[in-house]
This record gives structure tokens, sequence and C-alpha cells, in this order.
């Protein structure tokens, strides 16, 4: 299993920035959950986000909500997305990421929670509501056990907090772009530009750019900015949900393709002088 530092690390060296589409397991079940990897996989994916449904899932809009609680009702559990995970997994060169909030981490163990999600072939964790503060508690054993704790850099984190959360940040640090939750934007706010550049001064780990990304034009934008990771949930989220099991998989195809051919067309320096 390649780790997501090493998958950036590889990234890096091409001068390509990664693609990491998100999708919610158990929607519309995890057979197609399954199906929907491997597809993301060959459709030029990079890395891949996948949301464990929740029942109280603060950082989430509407359109992953809804899929979290349609998955959730069909009786989708972490120990089937950690089974389902573990058969698909090898198939996948693109590492996974799990995306779960921190209650089911501690009601399970944090020593066996990691242990499990390792042995199931996941490579990293997005924490969205773990506190800066309580983070070390989760990162050490992680890094110790070859997981990748990935924080998240709000649009309005200070200096201070924003070089502290580079400094811990593991495999990359996740920018989110808008103030608020997941969810389709009609546009990218240009002052993630700005932030890129204020963070790029602070670390020279890899930043990815998520929430509000949902064209292929946006994700452009973002990646011309200097992102190393352009992170696309809601959008893939909702075409996997709309019509037939396969007809949300040959959606979410197809726009992966477009969004690889975005990122990839043209390609802008995302690196700074002093790494020429």
């Amino acid at each position: 299993m390649t780790s997501i530092s090493d998958c950036f690390k590889s990234l890096r060296e091409r001068r390509n920035c990664a693609l990491i589409p998100f999708i919610t397991a158990g929607d519309p079940d995890l057979e197609t959950t399954a199906k929907a990897l491997q597809v993301l996989d060959a459709a030029g994916a990079d890395i891949i986000e996948l949301g464990v449904p929740y029942s109280d899932p603060l950082a989430d809009g509407p359109v992953i909500q809804a899929a979290a609680t349609r998955a959730l009702q069909r009786g989708t559990r972490l120990n089937h997305v950690l089974e389902m995970v573990q058969s698909v997994s090898p198939t996948l060169r693109s590492p996974i990421i799990l995306f779960t909030y921190y209650n089911p981490i501690l009601n399970r163990g944090i020593q066996p929670f990691l242990k499990q999600i390792k042995d199931a072939g996941v490579a990293g964790l997005v924490v969205p509501d773990l506190p800066l503060e309580e983070a070390a508690g989760l990162l050490k054993p992680a890094a110790e056990i070859g997981i990748d704790v990935t924080l998240l850099v709000a649009p309005t984190s200070s200096a201070e907090r924003i070089e502290a959360i580079a400094r811990q940040s593991q495999g990359f640090i996740y920018l989110v772009s808008v103030t608020g939750v997941t969810g389709m934007r009609s546009g990218i706010e240009t002052r993630v530009e700005d932030l890129l550049q204020q963070i790029r001064q602070l670390t020279d780990k890899p930043i990815g750019v998520g929430f509000g990304i949902s064209e292929p034009e946006q994700a452009q934008q973002v990646k011309d900015w200097g992102a190393d990771a352009v992170i696309v949930g809601s959008a893939f989220v909702k075409r996997l949900a709309d019509g037939t099991p396969q007809q949300g998989v040959d959606a979410i195809n197809q726009f992966c393709q477009s969004l690889k051919t975005a990122i990839t067309s043209n390609p802008a320096n995302n690196f700074s002088a002093e790494e020429d």
C-alpha cells in the first residue's frame, strides 16, 4: 500500500497535481461503493477519500449528509465499510483516506481503531472535528503504525494557527476553501490563492484544496493557483446517487476523467522558485 506522503512525493517529482475524489461508503450500497472505488482508481484519481456514514456530520453539507443518512438507514456501519475496503484495496493503485469523525475513533479506542483500518488497507485519515489541541493523541500513534492524519486549515484560521497545523499535519495539508460545510459552489473564492501562498511560505508540505469544487474549470483554477491537490466531494456523491447504481458509477467515471483532464492539461508550475 502506497502511503499518502509517498504518493505526493511521486506526484511532486512529476510536477503533477493530485485529484482526490470523495464518496460516501454505503450509498447506494457497499457493493456499489467497491465498484466506484475501482472505477475512480482507473479514471485518474490519485488518492480517494472515503466517508464513513455518521449520524451527526458537522462538516458535511446537504448532499453528503443525505448520502450518509441513506447509508445508515440501510445498516452501513464502520465494520462493514472496513470489510469492503479490505476486499477491494489490494486491487487499487490509489491510497484510501478514511474521512470520519472523532467520536467513533474514541469509542473504539485509538490504537484498536488504527490497527483495524491499517489492516483493511487504509493509508490516511481526515477527522474534521479533531481539535488541534487534542491532535497529538491521534497523530503520534497513527505515525507509528503508518497512517497519515491530515489536518484541516480553515479560511478564518490565524497565521499562528495555520503554522501550528502545517507543522503537525501528516501527508498533506487540507485547505478548506470556504467558510461553512461541504457542498457545490458556483465559484471558488479568490482568497484561496492568497491562503495557498500564505501556507506555502510556512511549509513545503503538499496542500490540497477542498469544499466547494464542483466543476473541471474550478479544479483547474485551484491547480493554477498552486494547489498540490484538488479535492472534490459533493459533486461525486450527487452523481453516484442519481439514477441506478450502474448509471451512478458511469457518471462518476466520466466526471473523474473530466476533472483529471482539467488539472493535467496546460500544466502550471505549482512549486516555489526554491524548489526549481
